[in-house]
């Protein structure tokens, strides 16, 4: 499991990321998020805002991540820039990425990996990916409120089910019973139970979600262009696990990685549909070829 990185705006930063390819003009179509929710939960009370947004749900290898950028106010000169991570090159991504660190009053990325993806299914796994971003920040800076993108709340519990979606109050200290086992790196106060808002396209009209969204794409990217010497012929330095053309061929003649997610879709499609017929079976593809067994 990758551990959630954490920094607050008096820490200072350090940096460590495609999927869909982006454009310049797609870019320039982007909209600049504003501080408008976060601002009104200020004023309602709440001293510490936190944006939330997920990246790599629809990726077919790596981690699926979370981002949580924390504010408060008054808030910082928002970074120039700073919009939606996938309106946004990703050259640009990693120029800003230290901006968006130092702004944040404190921020983290949590991890779910491609075994807990299969293993828990997509909503446990964002929940999991969730607290553990959580469970990295420091007690006096978990959020009062949390703004969430999209109209899914994958924060609450089903036994949350009774709130309105748009203002649930969360335990997040407390795993459900299918994904507790083996999380004992999930820490979080019995108190912290923020007030979650659903916001659909949130990380394009409110800053805090775009934070999360830049510091969860640009962590995750990271993760994958490290890793893709160890699998080249799946091109993850460029491709980010997202199932790009050379991807697709790389499955259809590999079969199934160390970190691809067998219980999607797309593996019932392959030759090597029975992960243990592989042709790799799970080994680094920097292995010489002859050194893999072969299926007959």
């Amino acid at each position: 499991m990758t551990r959630a990185v954490v920094r607050s705006r008096d820490r200072g930063s350090n940096a460590t990321e495609t999927g869909p390819r982006q454009t310049k003009d797609a870019v320039r179509r982007g909209t600049r998020p504003g501080s408008k929710r976060e601002r009104q939960l200020w004023e309602s009370g709440y001293r510490l805002v936190a944006g939330v947004d997920e990246v790599g749900r629809g990726a077919w290898a790596g981690p699926l991540s979370v981002g949580v950028a924390v504010l408060c106010a008054p808030l910082a000169r928002i970074p120039r820039g700073l919009r939606d991570s996938k309106q946004i090159l990703e050259d640009d991504r990693e120029r800003l990425f230290d901006k968006v660190v130092s702004w944040c009053t404190a921020w983290a990325v949590g991890h779910s990996e491609p075994q807990e993806c299969d293993r828990l299914g997509m909503t446990a796994a964002l929940g999991l990916a969730t607290r553990r971003a959580f469970s990295q920040l420091p007690d006096d800076l978990l959020p009062d409120a949390i703004v969430l993108d999209g109209n899914f709340d994958f924060i609450s519990r089903p036994n949350d089910a009774g709130a309105p979606l748009e203002d649930s109050f969360v335990d997040l200290s407390a795993p459900s019973e299918d994904d507790i086992d083996g999380h004992a790196d999930v820490a979080l106060p019995a108190s912290f139970k923020p007030v979650v808002h659903t916001v659909v396209k949130a990380d394009t009209s409110c800053v805090s979600v775009a934070a999360a969204s830049v510091l969860a794409k640009v962590t995750r990217d990271r993760i994958m262009r490290d890793g893709a010497e160890s699998y080249p012929p799946f091109d993850f330095g460029r491709n980010k696990g997202y199932p790009s053309p050379t991807h697709q061929r790389a499955l259809r003649g590999y079969g199934l990685s160390a970190i691809h997610r067998r219980t999607w879709v797309y593996v019932e499609k392959l030759p090597w549909a029975d992960p243990e017929s592989s042709r790799l079976r799970g080994r680094f593809l920097r292995e010489p070829e002859d050194s893999c067994e072969t299926s007959a």
